[in-house]
């Protein structure tokens, strides 16, 4: 009976996640068929459609070894980590993945991880910095969750809310150029002028990139959920996330501004505050989900690097379009 009510409750969290998801992509789209209607009328919100389309067909989809080259990662074979290409392979077929992701290593003290790719050939990233701080249980965890985003193809979601924000925009500047040009004919001659139009696409790409960080901020929500049934450990992503929150920065920072990196209101942050993941985790009870069987993927020990593959750089390097790790 406690189980059926765990279940029911995991699957009324996952539709409110995709329900939360599919408003906000809903409400972007909105904004950009307003933009086009106040540009051009019924054949704006046409052409708003085809120039979304066109750009997310010809937007380039960057190999990920070509994404990885710019933060210096390297890839790591099985060989040099076989714990977690174990639990990453238990993972990938749990997750139903059609083949497996491939590790990189990121020379860099930072506690990060992120996915690039698609489902047919992903990468998964973690730096140094998480590898010799998290135990092997919690950087399983953050596995997990990295493989969730590529479950819930989360990198598509994404590339079109983002595909949607330039189009914003694009439509923005555009018709603000075209008003500037013509509004002091269209005062002399006596045309009404829509100032709620005008405000519109003055605000349209301020509210599409609110909504995508909110977007951001629940498919993370997602994923945390997908890592926890998984992995059938809640706890150790909950693990993960803590630790990850104390150690990043300097010892010094964290004595004398603990909480620095609080001062970024909610409503800009691409991830959701660590209290609040946490807060969810951990009302998953532990002992409901089928844990993963292979002892060595739940080990308590660090990662076991010796010698970091490439020099660990501590500091950002610029390069041409960013700075990159």
């Amino acid at each position: 009976m406690h189980d059926d009510f765990y279940q029911i409750n995991t699957l009324k969290h996952k539709i409110v996640n995709w329900l939360h998801s599919l408003m906000l992509l809903a409400g972007m789209a909105l904004l950009l068929g307003l933009l086009g209607w106040i540009f051009a009328g019924p054949s704006g919100i046409r052409w708003a459609v085809i120039i979304t389309v066109i750009s997310m067909i010809i937007s380039p989809h960057l190999s990920p070894k070509v994404i990885l080259r710019w933060y210096a990662a390297k890839p790591l074979i099985p060989h040099q980590a076989p714990d977690l290409y174990t639990a990453l392979q238990e993972l990938t077929q749990r997750a139903g993945l059609p083949r497996l992701p491939v590790i990189y290593y990121v020379p860099t003290k930072m506690l990060n991880a992120f996915t690039t790719g698609s489902r047919d050939d992903a990468a998964i990233a973690l730096t140094d910095g998480l590898l010799n701080t998290l135990s092997m249980r919690e950087v399983n965890a953050v596995m997990a969750h990295e493989v969730a985003h590529l479950k819930n193809n989360d990198l598509w979601i994404m590339n079109l809310s983002d595909t949607i924000s330039r189009v914003t925009s694009f439509f923005s500047m555009s018709g603000q150029f075209l008003l500037f040009l013509n509004l002091p004919l269209l005062l002399a001659s006596g045309h009404h002028v829509s100032w709620v139009g005008i405000l519109v696409l003055i605000f349209a790409p301020t509210l599409v990139v609110l909504l995508q960080l909110a977007l951001s901020r629940t498919r993370e929500f997602d994923a945390d959920l997908d890592a926890a049934l998984l992995t059938g450990d809640p706890e150790g992503l909950a693990s993960a996330l803590a630790k990850m929150e104390r150690y990043q920065g300097g010892w010094l920072t964290r004595m004398l501004f603990p909480g620095y990196r609080e001062r970024q209101p909610s409503i800009l942050r691409t991830h959701p505050q660590t209290k609040e993941r946490l807060d969810r985790l951990l009302a998953l009870s532990p002992g409901k989900l089928e844990p993963l069987d292979k002892e060595n993927a739940f080990g308590n020990g660090t990662f076991p690097f010796t010698t970091a593959p490439v020099p660990i750089r501590k500091n950002p390097r610029w390069r041409f379009g960013g700075i990159w790790y």
